[in-house]
């Protein structure tokens, strides 16, 4: 609560407010005539934001309709921004950079070598991503993307320590213009587009994997208990049309139809049944961008020349002197995520494994950043 009051003061000052603190767990505001149309409030308002309320207090929280309307206020101001970190001191020393680099990547099908190791600037780009999972339930949550644009690999690991310290603002500035220069071009549309949905979709289906579990859970349980209600009584017909299958006469004739009656309409209920869960456990997953963050940090070099039989390529691989963390091998094809890749032999794309598994139709092994659609032997498809 003490985040949220702080998240509040600032959006309010932003808007021409005079916001001062009070106890408990408090703020007195002072709001223009702007701000009092927008949020229904008098010149003068408390807001308490803990369990005991200043005298006076409006209460404020993460429940009802709060932080839309805070964020109403804010609109798209603070949905992208640009900062360059800068190091308190000399950049730490990596003592063994070849011993390193062997706990980062994995080549089982080729060999490496580590070139030369130097300072550098890259740009990293974070975006967060909300999500609204909706069935019989709602699940909802924050997804953070992060890549390292200079050298194309996936920082997720610790996309996290750098939102840590970029919080505490204390080593943060606005970009110079030489270092913008030195850390290269940003991504274009299409390849950050390319980039995006696949790990996106990859992290969203991880968040919500629980909440699919126990809503399959509660499926079954329903579906099951359905089964059973009706099942019992599909029996019970059953066996009174089985014991009039031997009878004749008009009345017998008459209790059979009403039984053949009886068991279409416990069949239809059913089928009726089964559809209302089908709707009511119907999944609706939307995915919207809330926010992007460039950072320009220094980093460490690694230039590795990967070799593959007779062809050989240049890798670079950053290592992060603000988290003091390496991150993982780029990849030409795949999530890009882990430490183990394969090089082909074609074009000496480096991919993640799946990327050159056995063609399911003919068995043969194939690249799919070479053939991104289609086995070249056999023509059996991607999709």
């Amino acid at each position: 609560m003490g985040a949220l009051r702080d998240f509040v003061s600032e959006v309010l000052e932003m808007e021409g407010s005079a916001v001062e603190a009070v106890e408990p767990e408090g703020l007195e505001v002072l709001a223009p005539d702007p701000l009092r149309s927008v949020m229904g409030w008098p010149e003068l308002v408390r807001l308490g934001f803990g369990a005991e309320l200043p005298v006076g207090a409006t209460a404020v929280g993460f429940e009802g309709d709060w932080l839309d309307r805070f964020g109403a206020l804010l609109g798209d101001r603070g949905r992208w921004a640009e900062r360059q970190f800068v190091l308190p001191g000399p950049p730490p020393r990596i003592h063994d950079p070849a011993r390193l680099l062997d706990h980062t990547i994995e080549f089982p099908n080729a060999v490496w070598r580590l070139l030369e190791v130097s300072a550098a600037w890259t740009r990293c780009l974070l975006l967060a991503f909300h999500y609204t999972a909706v069935s019989d339930e709602k699940r909802e949550g924050l997804v953070w993307l992060g890549f390292n644009q200079g050298t194309g690999a996936v920082i997720d690991d610790f996309t996290p320590r750098l939102r840590e310290l970029l919080a505490g603002d204390e080593e943060w500035q606005v970009p110079d213009p030489d270092v913008r220069q030195a850390a290269g071009p940003a991504w274009d549309a299409p390849v950050l587009d390319g980039r995006v949905r696949p790990l996106l979709r990859h992290r969203v289906r991880q968040e919500v994997e629980p909440f699919l579990s126990t809503m399959r859970r509660r499926l079954d349980r329903d579906r099951n208990r359905i089964h059973q209600y009706h099942n019992d009584l599909h029996l019970v017909a059953q066996k009174k049309l089985a014991a009039l299958a031997g009878s004749a006469g008009e009345k017998a004739e008459n209790d059979r139809k009403r039984e053949m009656l009886r068991i279409a309409a416990i069949e239809r209920e059913y089928a009726a049944k089964l559809g209302d869960l089908r709707h009511n456990y119907a999944l609706r997953v939307t995915v919207e961008w809330v926010q992007g963050l460039e950072l320009f940090v220094p980093v460490q070099r690694f230039e590795v020349l990967v070799k593959r039989r007779k062809g050989e390529k240049l890798m670079r691989l950053d290592w992060h002197p603000a988290v003091r963390l390496m991150e993982p091998p780029p990849s030409d094809w795949g999530l890009g995520i882990g430490r183990s890749r394969l090089v082909c032999d074609d074009q000496l794309h480096i991919t993640d494994p799946a990327g050159q598994s056995a063609c399911p139709s003919c068995g043969r092994a194939w690249c799919r950043a070479c053939h991104p659609t289609a086995c070249r032997r056999c023509g059996h498809s991607m999709t």
